[in-house]
């Protein structure tokens, strides 16, 4: 592990005082392996290779089946020790399907069989489409494997980032893929589309593009950035709200359809909360982060969004071969992913939405010199975003309320 460790939050956190003081954290239940570590696209907006951390560089290509087996083990021994009926294994890279058929197939087989009946293993996979033949579909519907694909919008949007190493596009062949897991008989396992915010696509135009595969669910991603390296059109301090805007029109276009086209996890999730639910994804909310990686080294690490802040933000020094998933969650800033409120700053802590924005996705917070003990880079948009929610969904409650007979 590297960086200022010992200056900046949470490394300053007392986890022992903390425990002395009645807390107690919470077992992970989504697990990502990270099966591959190169990926056959050169997306400029990648956090995995062209953001501060080059680890990547050092890492072996495929998960070996030692590898697979240890992370199998300790997936294992995490659920049974807690009692956990579901755990959510998520199939990662770099692209995973870069790995073969065969490894993803021994993959799920290990993993399913070291957690035995007493606990659902429920896969997932998240891949650019490259890859993604009938050959792979067969093999995901029989193993009963969700797929999620990454697709920005039309040709000219999701060129202008997902491309070749040659330069060439990958839309053409991306849609075609989904078209396939839309259309066919693997509708079934079609977990969703992942699309990546960009200011210069227009809002619905975007959306309304993603409908046309049918999707049961699309999340829009914000850009990876940060106090320090802030993401495009976000100037630090600012009180503009480009992605709210932009998402503003997203959500009144998908709140006013009537029957309901498709799910859009931020917005659901934001209308959860509201009504007063706990917070279901990472970004949202003050739940405690259950989410753990395992490198393709078998390195035990946190979410890759912390690579856009410091080279070593996601390591932990811990590996499947020689530590038990428990140990990770007594280290300082996987404690202060578990503390909720009690993790905010000043700002935060007197925030009207606190409850619901929870200071936005832990990565967004960082800031060379206090860490990652701030609100998120994307403060004003969320803050309008959630407030823009909270009046429709008023106004339709109150409406229903002032129609419904006594």
């Amino acid at each position: 592990m590297e960086h200022k460790q010992g200056l900046e939050w949470p490394y300053t956190l007392d986890v022992a005082a903390l425990a002395d003081q009645g807390w107690t954290p919470r077992p992970f239940r989504n697990f990502i392996l990270k099966i591959h570590s190169r990926c056959d696209l050169a997306c400029d907006y990648c956090y995995m290779y062209n953001a501060a951390d080059q680890g990547w560089r050092a890492q072996p290509l495929t998960m070996t089946r030692t590898v697979v087996r240890q992370a199998a083990e300790r997936v294992a021994e995490h659920a049974g020790a807690h009692g956990l009926p579901l755990v959510n294994l998520v199939l990662h890279g770099g692209e995973p399907l870069l790995s073969g058929p065969d490894l993803i197939a021994h993959t799920v087989a290990t993993m399913r069989a070291a957690v035995g009946p007493a606990t659902r293993v429920r896969v997932s996979v998240q891949t650019n489409g490259m890859l993604l033949t009938d050959d792979y579909l067969r093999l995901f519907a029989d193993l009963d494997v969700l797929v999620g694909v990454s697709l920005d919008g039309d040709r000219a949007a999701h060129d202008r980032h997902r491309r070749r190493r040659d330069g060439r596009g990958s839309h053409g062949r991306v849609a075609a893929a989904v078209r396939r897991l839309s259309e066919g008989p693997y509708r079934r396992i079609f977990g969703g589309l992942l699309c990546t915010v960009d200011l210069r696509n227009d809002p619905v135009g975007t959306y309304e593009e993603l409908l046309r595969f049918r999707p049961p669910g699309v999340d829009f991603l914000l850009p990876h950035g940060n106090w320090t390296t802030p993401p495009p059109g976000r100037r630090p301090g600012s009180a503009a709200t480009p992605y709210a805007d932009w998402l503003i029109q997203v959500f009144d276009r998908w709140y006013g359809a009537s029957p309901k086209e498709t799910g859009v996890r931020i917005f659901e999730e934001i209308i959860h909360m509201l009504l007063g639910g706990a917070a279901r994804v990472e970004g949202l909310g003050l739940e405690p982060m259950r989410c753990v990686v395992i490198e393709t080294d078998g390195a035990i690490e946190q979410g890759d969004a912390l690579k856009t802040a410091y080279a070593g933000a996601t390591g932990t020094g811990l590996h499947v071969a020689t530590a038990s998933l428990d140990a990770a969650l007594l280290l300082p800033p996987v404690v202060a992913r578990q503390l909720g409120a009690a993790a905010l700053g000043a700002t935060c802590r007197s925030c009207a939405v606190r409850r619901v924005c929870g200071a936005g996705h832990y990565a967004h917070r960082y800031r060379a010199g206090s860490g990652f003990a701030n609100p998120t880079v994307y403060c004003p948009d969320l803050y309008r975003l959630i407030t823009h929610i909270h009046r429709r969904l008023s106004a339709d409650v109150a409406r229903l309320r002032s129609t419904t007979p006594a």
